[in-house]
């Protein structure tokens, strides 16, 4: 565990409802061995004390950039903590993946640019430069399981719970919660990084990356950058209590 995150501002006091205990991952982005090493956390945490119901809310970004992708989905598919209920959420990076699937020609040169040739290799494509998007997707097409596309399909936009609204990237400020476009929960980062207004919940994202978890009056960012800086977070949640589990740099 560590403490270092800034909380420039005091938050309010947000609350989880009783007997809950909620374990919120931020962007994993192909890093299987953070993954594994947050889990193992995770797992120590829940020996020492459980809550009557413990969640484990994965913020998206499951792929692209890390080394693992397919055997980050392997892993989340499988579930390896017990005594727990995962809730999975949508990244702009699988939305990418699942989108380039369908439109190579339009969406393959966006998703390259962010990370998604680090998803093809996983699946053991092989691919070079100048090869036709369209054979690309067919290749990977044959070689992402089904499980994983059942996975990628049932992905939720975002999770609420008590004063507090899960999300990938944000919400756009002034918009009721219930009335967000997918867009904006994907991909979003000013103007609701810059908003001081309330939301209406505290919004826990992840998508713009933070040297430490930050902590602000309407919203707490918990991605840190883990396939750059190999520092993954997991953000824990009980009645008013808030407190922070991470794999080491």
């Amino acid at each position: 565990m560590f403490g270092w995150f800034r909380k420039p501002r005091p938050l309010p006091q947000a609350t989880i409802p009783p007997g809950t205990r909620v374990y919120v991952i931020g962007d994993i982005h192909g890093c299987i061995d953070e993954l594994d090493a947050l889990q193992a956390l995770i797992r120590q945490d829940l020996f020492l004390t459980q809550a009557d119901q413990n969640l484990i809310i994965y913020l998206g970004d499951y792929v692209d950039r890390g080394p693992a992708s397919a055997e980050v989905l392997d892993r989340l598919i499988a579930h390896p903590l017990q005594n727990t209920t995962p809730i999975h959420l949508k990244g702009n990076h699988e939305a990418m993946m699942a989108a380039f699937l369908e439109r190579p020609e339009e969406v393959g040169p966006k998703w390259f640019a962010i990370g998604g040739a680090a998803t093809v290799a996983s699946y053991g494509v092989p691919w070079r430069g100048g090869m036709e998007l369209s054979r690309l997707a067919e290749d990977l097409a044959e070689r992402v399981p089904q499980s994983h596309r059942d996975f990628l399909n049932s992905l939720e936009t975002y999770y609420r719970l008590g004063d507090y609204f899960f999300v990938h990237a944000g919400i756009r400020p002034g918009v009721p919660l219930a009335r967000q476009a997918e867009a904006d929960l994907l991909w979003i980062r000013n103007p609701f990084l810059g908003s001081k207004i309330s939301h209406g919940a505290v919004v826990v994202h992840g998508h713009t990356p933070v040297p430490a978890p930050e902590e602000l009056s309407n919203r707490i960012a918990i991605d840190t950058g883990a396939c750059f800086t190999g520092v993954l977070t997991c953000l824990v949640l009980e009645g008013r209590q808030r407190r922070y589990l991470a794999t080491n740099s």
